[in-house]
């Protein structure tokens, strides 16, 4: 099948988004209808220094488009050789992968939903958004919610495009949640989870995209089943 052939792109952008965090761009070569679907992810192989081939899976965080351009939000990992590989690239440098692949997808038809996301795990969620909201036709008379959950105030990624996005669309709701923040922090604090209800409240016609640790993503589930939601209703995508 032509999904599984090997392809490769260029870097066109890095950016840091925190000290150990970096948004990438990249153009694929000679493909441009290279094609995915919100919440998919690729498949990258590298060489590490002792010939060991490497291979990991990177959920894009782009928004489908017609230029053969996709993007990663990707942390440095202590002694992970893709992640440090991938950050230090520079401009103009060639990776190589296979993809896209992934179920972690919008389901029709389309509810009100709540994502849900931890760290790097905002990487499909900025996607689907932007491609949401890019046309009223997808998202009207449904609300998002965005609880996204870090540390510091320092580490909500892409702060400005979802406040952005928020303030343009008055169904979208943008819920950073801090759970180390300062004294000047007046958001959400805690931990995702603790937040959920107040969104959901009693309603179970809601959907819920679950994205980052596999603790985070299991008191989210076992929460909503608590409360009475279809497990059909929760999807999710772990990161270890």
């Amino acid at each position: 099948m032509a999904r599984f052939h090997t392809l490769s792109a260029r870097l066109v952008r890095s950016v840091p988004l925190s000290e150990f965090t970096k948004h990438l761009e990249f153009e694929v070569n000679g493909s441009p209808r290279f094609g995915f679907v919100s919440g998919q992810w690729l498949s990258l192989r590298a060489s590490a220094p002792d010939g060991e081939e490497i291979t990991r899976a990177y959920s894009i965080a782009s928004p489908p488009s017609d230029n053969g351009r996709f993007a990663f939000c990707l942390n440095r990992v202590q002694d992970g050789f893709m992640s440090n590989y991938l950050c230090d690239l520079n401009e103009g440098a060639e990776i190589t992968f296979q993809g896209p692949f992934g179920s972690f997808i919008l389901r029709p038809p389309l509810r009100d939903t709540a994502f849900i996301a931890t760290g790097t795990g905002i990487a499909p969620f900025r996607s689907m958004l932007h491609w949401l909201l890019a046309d009223r036709s997808r998202h009207e008379g449904r609300q998002f919610w965005l609880l996204f959950g870090v540390r510091y105030e320092r580490d909500i990624y892409y702060r400005e495009e979802f406040e952005r996005l928020a303030s343009e669309h008055s169904n979208f709701h943008f819920l950073p949640t801090l759970s180390r923040g300062g004294p000047e922090w007046t958001g959400l604090r805690g931990y995702v989870q603790e937040h959920l209800p107040g969104i959901v409240g009693v309603r179970t016609d809601v959907m819920a995209y679950i994205c980052g640790l596999d603790k985070m993503v299991s008191a989210n589930r076992e929460l909503l089943k608590s409360l009475g939601w279809d497990r059909k209703a929760i999807l999710y995508e772990r990161y270890d």
